[in-house]
């Protein structure tokens, strides 16, 4: 491969169209402001590279960024590529990850409020990250020990698995389809209305009015703590190893749970069962 090493470039489309580089403790900054560093190539290392310059991997093809920062200048980083690896990076610009597809991102900080939308087929490892609208539209995730802090994440997602993540976000899982969470916490208010084929294992819920209009939702042994008017028109099959501060209006389906504070039934279509079940036969 080309190395290209300790260079600083601020010009427009600066390495435009490359082909077998090593981009080794670069920085792509300067009064030139120039966009779109290494846009439409492929076969790319970026190694200890700093990026406080616009759009800089359009169209990119096997791209590999390790140990590099993108900073809040850096805006709309990645768009429209695939076969690439991220680790130990930090993507602090707007809207960071865009219709790109086959995405490995461990290890990496991101903050970037409108991050990951509509992309496809993307494994997050032991990463944190602040977002608004994480990952909207988006399909084919895989996500192991991922914190996230933000609101609207996950809406509209598609054949997703997470595993050991703890996220704080208010109107998570919105329209979600085919989803499994396992071993996780999620704080936020009305989580995961109107999803589909969504699994909870293992999980802690937190926050008010969680799960409501919600079609083959499923609970596994999860905690609810301050959930309040759960499960309104859910079709839900859940056992809850916790208390419940009060249940609404249940579609269908068998709720067990440990004791409920209030079960609100006031709807004539409401045919769901809240069933009280003693703490000890869940062990």
């Amino acid at each position: 491969m080309k190395k290209i090493i300790g260079q600083r470039f601020d010009e427009e489309r600066v390495l435009y169209g490359s082909y077998g580089i090593m981009v080794y403790n670069c920085q792509f900054d300067g009064p030139a402001d120039g966009e779109s560093a290494l846009k439409e190539s492929k076969n790319v290392e970026v190694q200890d590279c700093f990026f406080n310059l616009r759009y800089p991997f359009w169209h990119d093809d096997n791209l590999k960024i390790n140990e590099s920062e993108m900073t809040e200048n850096c805006r709309a980083a990645l768009w429209y590529s695939k076969h690439v690896v991220i680790t130990g990076t930090k993507l602090h610009g707007i809207k960071a990850l865009r219709e790109c597809s086959d995405i490995r991102i461990e290890d990496c900080d991101i903050v970037s409020p409108e991050f990951g939308w509509s992309v496809r087929d993307i494994v997050m490892k032991n990463t944190t990250a602040q977002s608004e609208y994480f990952m909207l539209r988006s399909e084919k995730l895989a996500f192991d020990n991922v914190t996230l802090k933000g609101k609207y994440s996950f809406q509209y997602i598609t054949d997703a698995e997470f595993n050991n993540c703890n996220f704080d976000t208010k109107d998570a899982f919105w329209h979600a389809k085919d989803v499994v969470i396992r071993n996780s916490v999620i704080k936020g208010e009305y989580l995961a209305w109107y999803c589909d084929n969504v699994t909870f294992e293992n999980c802690t819920i937190i926050g008010t009015q969680p799960l409501c209009y919600c079609k083959n939702l499923m609970l596994i042994n999860c905690k609810m703590i301050d959930t309040d008017l759960a499960f309104e028109k859910s079709e839900v099959e859940a056992t809850i190893i916790t208390n419940v501060l009060s249940i609404k209006n249940p579609k269908l389906g068998t709720i067990h749970v440990i004791d409920v504070g209030e079960v609100i039934m006031d709807d004539v279509d409401a045919k769901g069962k809240v069933l009280i079940k003693a703490k000890e036969e869940y062990a």
